[in-house]
């Protein structure tokens, strides 16, 4: 059967490699493992075909026939319109695998050595393509051309088969992780599950499924937002998207519930991504979906629930809706202020009176000045109190359901609707709700607690900028899965502000966003009214008496006002008082300190600094860096990677200092950054990144004092910029352990092969 690979590309070299440069690559290659999963028919398959690359090029004969072979295929008369290298070429025509390059011939039982060769290089399609026919037919097949050459009797004594699934799982592995990190979740999600499912069949590697399976389940999150925020019309998809959430919930055991779903967002992380979720759902969906959670109970789902109840009720000019939320919030007003939305609710229902009370109790004072300033020239603060709940409706409600975002909220239009007057006339008279309870006597362990004044005024809360999806989360957030996708939230998140529950908390005194809920003045100044029978009202009262009342109200209020201000004042003096006395005292006991104690004497000897010399010897603008030489130790091992992260930085960073790449790298890893640093530069993007390094072991053989390998944890934050703007969703904080194989050069080591173990976070 034939293979879509050549000699050079084995070996990891170029067309114009020197014969040093080969027996170099050689060895490299010949001393380069895979994972500890592979058998040792793949790797005895492996090291056969890196050989027989090695004997072809190491002559000289054999090696201009082989080139002559190798140039006639890349600049053929077939590719007189191509001058780019066949070989280098991935964008492959999917009708045909020899149309990719140079193809070599292979026994059928090198074809697991060959398929992880190929994986080596990042060939995952290629992987697939050749791994799955042999898998999923009843006989093994070999591939020329994209046809059957020859076939072989496969049972599940064949020896190549593990190894064979193992290759095919890890190439869908890493093209989910490469998908996850450009931002195609469910593309993503589709190579993992691909993987997964292979594993699944044979049941082998266990622990590579582990592996899959955490990133899915990290995964989920970020399908979420993608399949949710697609048009209305792509139903199914949608449908997924939320079943999907139903079973994340499932797993937590509720918005605000403490069950792993081994997505790695925590409490916080996950309300922030609840809040960048509802802009992509309708109101009906957010209907649906928070009434049925807040009945777990949860009470960040039932605050919720109560936005979508009111939002629905009054753009769908359904009070019955209204009333219900109006129900629920009685329910919350047992552990917090929620006043205010009491009272909104009571004055869309027509209550009026019931309104006025339930303001006075609230401790929104920053909305009570709003409506006290509209309700000047008025005996109630009904004015003020309707034009609040449009704002209200309009800025801090509709926003957050997708399909009411641009729609328009007038009160005018709402009471002028036939269905609401006639809602409204069946309604009770006497009000429903006793406003006696406040929350002054709320047990001191509750459950979560919703801040409702942050909700209605701070609604840029982002989720994932963890993490790793993010931060995720962290994370919000999903996010990130950013992420790297294998960090903890582990992975780029997409994010954008969204409005939501801005502060959710498991007490009283703790809020998202960090800030204590401080004392808050009482309500003394503003006397509650007792509600009158309608016949003093009619009778006894006219307009006038109504407005003296209101004055008389005012000027109590003043007084009482002026003597808190008068205290505050004395109090205020009298500390200010304090404090200028204990700074004199300090300041004098310090002068008298500083002038009794006798100076500090030089100690011999000193050092002879000029200053027209500098102390150290500066290098010269262009001069290479200094490695370190001799015998590698963990401190030298730590400076070489330490220099490597620096010149990662510079490479894709917004100088593109490519060139800077071969003072560290050599051989493949040299050949991979470099594409890649390359195609940063050509795509106009860069990165920025913080390091940290913890060095865990050095594996040096004693027999070979010019190889080692260095195994160490790394800590990498990325910041992505495309265009010179910064991509949230591609930016991520991740911790992988790292394998790096360094080879030891006249002028120092170097690193030629990087491979990333697993991921930490």
């Amino acid at each position: 059967m034939r293979i879509p690979l050549d000699y050079y590309r084995i070996l990891g070299l170029p067309l114009a490699a020197s014969e040093e440069q080969l027996r170099q690559a050689y060895s490299d290659r010949r001393q380069q493992l895979p994972r500890r999963e592979y058998s040792q028919v793949a790797i005895n398959s492996r090291k056969q075909l890196i050989e027989e690359a090695y004997v072809v090029l190491s002559d000289p004969k054999e090696r201009r026939a082989y080139d002559q072979l190798y140039l006639a295929h890349a600049y053929g008369s077939e590719r007189e319109n191509n001058p780019t290298v066949a070989v280098e070429n991935r964008a492959a025509d999917s009708d045909s695998i020899e149309s990719q390059g140079l193809s070599i011939e292979i026994n059928p039982d090198e074809l697991a050595g060959a398929l992880l060769i190929l994986q080596e290089l990042g060939e995952y399609e290629l992987v697939l393509k050749l791994g799955h026919p042999y898998l999923t037919n009843n006989n093994s097949t070999g591939v020329q051309a994209g046809k059957t050459s020859e076939t072989s009797d496969f049972s599940d004594t064949d020896p190549q088969r593990a190894d064979v699934v193992l290759t095919v799982a890890l190439a869908c592995l890493e093209l989910g992780r490469e998908e996850w990190q450009q931002g195609h979740y469910e593309n993503a999600a589709a190579s993992l599950e691909t993987g997964d499912q292979l594993l699944a069949h044979f049941g082998l590697f266990p622990k590579v499924q582990a592996e899959i399976q955490a990133d899915l389940y990290r995964l989920r999150p970020y399908r979420i937002l993608e399949l949710l925020a697609l048009p209305l019309e792509k139903t199914a998809e949608r449908k997924q998207g939320l079943q999907l959430l139903q079973d994340i919930l499932g797993d937590r055991g509720g918005i605000d519930g403490t069950g792993n779903d081994y997505s790695g967002l925590n409490i916080d992380d996950f309300l922030r991504f609840i809040q960048q979720l509802r802009n992509h759902l309708t109101v009906a969906e957010q209907h649906q979906l928070f009434e049925a959670e807040s009945r777990r109970p949860s009470a960040v789902a039932i605050y919720l629930a109560v936005y979508a109840l009111i939002a629905r009720g009054f753009s769908q000019r359904q009070p019955a809706l209204i009333q219900q939320a109006k129900q629920m919030l009685i329910r919350l007003g047992k552990r917090q202020d929620v006043h205010l939305e009491q009272s909104l609710c009571a004055l869309m229902l027509g209550q009026t009176e019931e309104a006025t009370r339930a303001l006075e109790l609230s401790q929104e004072y920053e909305a009570l000045a709003f409506i006290r300033e509209h309700s000047q020239n008025s005996p109630d603060l009904l004015p003020g109190l309707c034009l609040y709940g449009e704002h209200w409706l309009q800025n801090d409600v509709f926003p957050n359901f997708r399909d009411l975002a641009k729609q328009q909220a007038s009160l005018k239009d709402y009471f002028a609707d036939r269905r609401v007057q006639t809602y409204l006339e069946q309604l009770p008279t006497q009000p429903e709700t006793n406003y006696e309870g406040s929350i002054t006597n709320q047990p001191s362990h509750s459950p979560t607690q919703i801040n409702p004044k942050s909700y209605r005024s701070n609604p840029n809360v982002v989720y994932g900028q963890f993490p790793n999806i993010r931060t995720h989360s962290s994370s919000s957030s999903p996010t990130s899965p950013t992420h790297s996708p294998t960090q903890g939230t582990g992975l780029d998140m997409p994010v954008t502000p969204v409005s939501g529950v801005e502060r959710v908390s498991r007490s009283n005194n703790y809020y998202m966003n960090g800030s204590a809920r401080g004392g808050v003045p009482s309500q003394a100044q503003t006397p509650r009214r007792r509600k009158s029978s309608p016949s003093a009202y009619s009778r006894g009262h006219n307009r006038e008496q109504q407005v003296a009342a209101a004055k008389r109200r005012r000027r109590s209020a003043s007084r009482g006002g002026n003597a808190k201000m008068r205290l505050l004042w004395v109090l205020g003096t009298t500390l200010a008082s304090l404090l200028v006395l204990w700074l004199a005292i300090s300041t004098t006991v310090k002068f008298v300190h500083n002038a009794l104690r006798p100076a500090p004497t030089l100690q011999d000897p000193q050092l002879s600094i000029q200053i027209n010399e500098p102390p150290l010897t500066i290098p010269e603008r262009n001069s290479k860096p200094q490695f370190p030489t001799g015998n590698l130790t963990e401190a030298t091992a730590e400076e070489v990677i330490q220099t490597w992260l620096a010149t990662k930085s510079a490479a894709l960073g917004p100088n593109h200092e490519i060139d800077s790449l071969e003072n560290i790298l050599i051989g493949s890893a040299l050949t991979q950054w470099r594409l890649i640093a390359r195609q940063d530069k050509a795509d106009n993007r860069y990165r920025k990144y913080e390091h940290s390094l913890k060095i865990e072991s050095l594996e040096i053989a004693p027999t070979d004092q010019e190889h080692a390998a260095v195994q160490a944890s790394v800590t990498e934050a990325t910041s992505f910029y495309e265009n010179g703007l910064l991509n949230q969703q591609k930016s991520s904080k991740e911790t992988v352990r790292v394998r790096y194989n360094l080879v030891r050069k006249p002028d120092g080591w170097r690193i030629r092969e990087i491979s990333v173990l697993n991921k930490e976070s």
